[in-house]
């Protein structure tokens, strides 16, 4: 069989070896992956590591790699929002799966775990500001998953059409897709002290979440009906901006993948704790020790 060749327009390599936007080599890529938004927290995770190996930063993407009680693992930022996820994903699958000397995809696939460790806003009585959620699937509103072949066989398609349906969803807002956390990895990180549900993974902050400010938005009911909606026995816990990119990528590309994130606001009761950097280290400790 015919190896499959990227060109340099396609996989774009540094002078240095490095991929193009996270300025990581391969041999610097753990097998387990700790991802953050906020590239401040990559240092906070990393202040757990017994050893640091490596440490890269470049824009909003910053790594340290290191060990952690005998694990190496390697915590990224990634910015915010899913066209950021769409950079990592593909990149760190690049540096484990193409050979960048040659520019050819590797006879045998390597398999990342990768875990986000993120805040969102709870929409349920029962993810108060403080609780941990580890979200199933997630319901994405980016569109991102749309342009890649195969999203149909990864996704949820029954869950997608009634969402759509409870939310008499307006077309002109794009096709929402639901991706499919690894249920394996759900298990080994969220145990018995996570809730687990549905997420709902957004373009923006203000109008894709609902808030009104001064643009008004399109459909001013939009959280109450997605408090209401159910399937399956299991409610949409809360709002996030990346987990949807991460779990449909992970799916796509053969790689182990997860949300978990901490509620600092509850958009139900309308709480908000601006103090969140100073308990969130609970979570990083529980990712830390399961991963």
């Amino acid at each position: 069989m015919t190896k499959r060749h990227f060109p340099e327009s396609e996989l774009i390599i540094n002078n240095d070896g490095s991929c193009f936007h996270l300025h990581l080599r391969p041999e610097q890529l753990a097998d387990r992956v700790i991802l953050v938004g906020d590239p401040g927290r990559v240092e906070t995770v990393a202040s757990h590591f017994d050893s640091r190996e490596c440490e890269v930063s470049s824009r909003e993407f910053h790594a340290i790699t290191g060990i952690y009680q005998g694990k190496r693992i390697t915590v990224q930022s990634t910015g915010i929002g899913c066209d950021n996820i769409d950079i990592v994903m593909n990149e760190l699958d690049t540096l484990v799966n193409v050979d960048y000397q040659t520019r050819e995809e590797k006879d045998e696939h390597r398999s990342l775990t990768i875990v986000r460790i993120g805040t969102c806003g709870g929409l349920q009585p029962f993810t108060p500001t403080g609780c941990f959620v580890a979200s199933v699937k997630s319901i994405g509103f980016d569109g991102l998953l749309n342009y890649y072949a195969g999203r149909n066989e990864v996704c949820d398609l029954k869950l997608e059409e009634a969402f759509k349906q409870h939310m008499k969803w307006n077309p002109i807002k794009g096709a929402p897709y639901v991706a499919v956390a690894n249920a394996d990895l759900i298990d080994q990180i969220a145990k018995d002290d996570m809730v687990r549900g549905y997420t709902i993974a957004c373009g923006g902050f203000y109008g894709p979440q609902g808030r009104r400010l001064r643009a008004e938005i399109e459909d001013p009911d939009q959280n109450a009906k997605v408090e209401s909606f159910e399937y399956d026995g299991m409610k949409i816990c809360n709002f996030e901006m990346e987990s949807s990119a991460l779990a449909g990528m992970a799916s796509l590309l053969g790689h182990r993948a997860m949300t978990c994130c901490m509620v600092i606001a509850n958009r139900y009761t309308t709480e908000m704790n601006t103090e969140y950097k100073n308990s969130i280290d609970t979570l990083i400790t529980k990712v830390l020790e399961r991963i």
